[in-house]
């Protein structure tokens, strides 16, 4: 069988998107499939606005249906709402044909904490762009259930997964300062991401922060006792996650947060809010600690055992993950 994917992430970007796309395609091919991504690579370009290193594709209808029709799918699935996911949607309804669509962010969520645009204002656009598909695929049964509480018709379940191999509790370890805990964070430095939130507590030991982003500059300055590392995949990013004591995830708008399971799998626990995607995630599991005090979830995690941590990391498969998202897929021409 042979499925488009159509995204507006895509490499060079390190996020949990572009991850998780990739490692479906992954699945997909060793299953006998074959995939092609339609992404910004190959199109003239430009910068997103606040969001730079997504590059949105210049292109046209007419360039867009002739790769289509090169590649000749049997499924469709629109993974982003950016130009090229509005625009294969135009030419997807336009000619009858099914597809998926897949919500990985919760966009007004962002939109509202950079711009103050009301966020029923979003989820209105998102709504219009959502229902148009034969089903909406969500990370975690609270935000299946909150977009359908929002009017979305056809949200379903697309868990996600973690490289096992890859992310593991054994292997070399980052240098430290003695018998002082770390306590890390992982993801994009913007103001969504509330990593003030972590930085401003008062907590014993080192603080790390991986990753890049608009609000770098600012927090460098701000808090000049961080250790930063910038942005780091594969065994570079596994090896942080061991070396650290806690993840801390401050974020309160993630549909799922793919760092907390791949820190886990290192038998590292998180600290987050107890919002959805956390809850989801780590729950009540063992594999960390969910608290509306923060600063009180990372104290309580230094006691959780690695061993357990990591066991409830083995339970995210991307096989399973994948086999979700294939089922939800149709023939781009009904029978």
């Amino acid at each position: 069988m042979k499925i488009l994917i159509v995204t507006d992430a895509w490499e060079p970007q390190v996020n949990g998107v572009v991850r998780t796309l990739k490692m479906t395609r992954r699945e997909l091919e060793a299953a006998g499939h074959a995939v092609e991504v339609l992404s910004p690579q190959g199109f003239r370009s430009m910068p997103c606005p606040t969001y730079p290193e997504i590059h949105l594709a210049l292109t046209t209808r007419r360039e867009l249906e002739r790769r289509i029709d090169a590649i000749a799918p049997d499924r469709l699935h629109i993974a982003t709402e950016g130009p090229l996911g509005w625009g294969v949607r135009r030419i997807a309804m336009r000619r009858g044909w099914q597809f998926t669509t897949a919500y990985h962010s919760r966009f007004p969520e962002y939109v509202h904490a950079r711009f103050r645009l009301p966020v029923s204002w979003s989820y209105a656009l998102l709504r219009r762009f959502h229902n148009a598909a034969a089903a909406t695929l969500a990370p975690t049964p609270a935000i299946v259930d909150d977009l359908k509480a929002r009017g979305f018709e056809r949200a379903r379940l697309w868990s996600r997964g973690v490289d096992l191999a890859m992310f593991r509790a054994d292997g070399e370890r980052l240098p430290r300062r003695n018998g002082e805990p770390v306590f890390l964070y992982v993801g994009r430095l913007a103001v969504e991401k509330q990593v003030d939130a972590f930085l401003k507590l008062d907590l014993p030991g080192e603080k790390w922060v991986a990753g890049e982003g608009p609000e770098r500059v600012r927090l460098e300055a701000r808090y000049p006792g961080v250790r930063w590392f910038g942005v780091l995949d594969g065994a570079e990013l596994a090896r942080l996650y061991r070396s650290a004591d806690v993840m801390v995830f401050p974020s309160v708008t993630d549909t799922f947060g793919l760092v907390m399971v791949e820190s886990m799998a290192c038998g590292t626990p998180v600290a987050a809010f107890p919002v959805p995607g956390p809850i989801d995630v780590v729950g009540r599991s063992g594999g960390g600690v969910l608290d509306r005090d923060l600063g009180a979830a990372c104290m309580r995690a230094l006691q959780l055992p690695r061993d357990a941590v990591r066991r409830h990391a083995e339970q995210f498969s991307w096989s399973a993950a994948t086999r979700q998202f294939f089922e939800a897929l149709r023939p781009v021409q009904a029978d």
